[in-house]
C-alpha cells in the first residue's frame, strides 16, 4: 500500500521520505504553536527526524508531505493510518507545519483530495479522525467538509496544561448510503 503522489490545483502530495528531512521540519516539530494540539512535538532534532521517517517508509503506509505546487515547498504532511479494508475503515491526520502557508485553505484542499482518494481508490466506507476541542479551527474544516461528530472523549488528552476533550468524527461514502 504505497501512497501515490496526488496533485489538486495547488498541491502536489508526495509520500514521506528521507528526502522530506530538513531543519524546517524539525523547527514545525518544535513549534509549541504548532505540535499544541498534536500528540508528538518537542525535542526533535535532525537525527530524531531521520529516525522516524526511516520508520515511517519501512511502514509503508498512507504518508504524504503536502508541497505547494508553485514553487515545491513543503508545507505539512497529511495521512491515513490506519487503514481496514475489511471493514472500509480509515483515519485521517493531519499536520499543517510551515505558519506563512496557514489560513489559506491548503489543509481543506489537502484534506479533500486525500477524501476523494479514499472513496474512489481504496473504497474506504468510513473517515475517522479525533480533533482536540479547543482546536476550533480543525472542527470547523471537518464540519465544513461534511465530518459529523459521532462521540466525546471526555478530558481525554492533556493539551495546554490541562485536561481537553477529543471529539471524535466521521465521514461516510455516500456510494455506501444504499448497504
Amino acid at each position: 500500500m504505497k501512497a501515490p503522489i496526488l496533485t489538486t490545483d495547488r498541491l502536489i502530495l508526495k509520500p514521506l521520505s528521507i528526502e522530506h528531512l530538513s531543519q524546517d521540519y524539525v523547527d514545525w516539530l518544535n513549534d509549541p504553536e504548532v505540535y499544541r494540539y498534536l500528540e508528538t512535538g518537542g525535542n526533535f532534532s535532525l537525527e530524531i527526524l531521520k529516525e522516524y521517517l526511516i520508520k515511517i517508509v519501512k511502514k509503508d503506509i498512507f504518508f504524504w508531505a503536502i508541497h505547494k505546487l508553485v514553487d515545491n515547498m513543503h508545507i505539512g504532511n497529511i495521512k491515513i493510518d490506519p487503514v481496514n479494508l475489511k471493514h472500509g475503515l480509515a483515519e485521517y491526520g493531519i499536520l499543517m507545519g510551515r505558519k506563512s502557508e496557514w489560513g489559506k485553505g491548503f489543509a481543506q484542499e489537502a484534506t479533500e483530495c486525500i477524501i476523494f482518494y479514499c472513496f474512489t481508490q481504496l473504497n474506504i466506507r468510513k473517515i475517522t479522525l479525533g480533533v482536540v476541542s479547543d482546536n476550533v479551527n480543525a472542527y470547523k474544516l471537518y464540519k465544513k467538509l461534511g465530518f459529523i461528530v459521532e462521540g466525546i472523549y471526555k478530558k481525554h488528552g492533556l493539551y495546554d496544561g490541562r485536561y481537553c476533550d477529543t471529539i471524535r468524527m466521521a465521514l461516510f461514502n455516500p456510494q455506501f448510503d444504499n448497504l
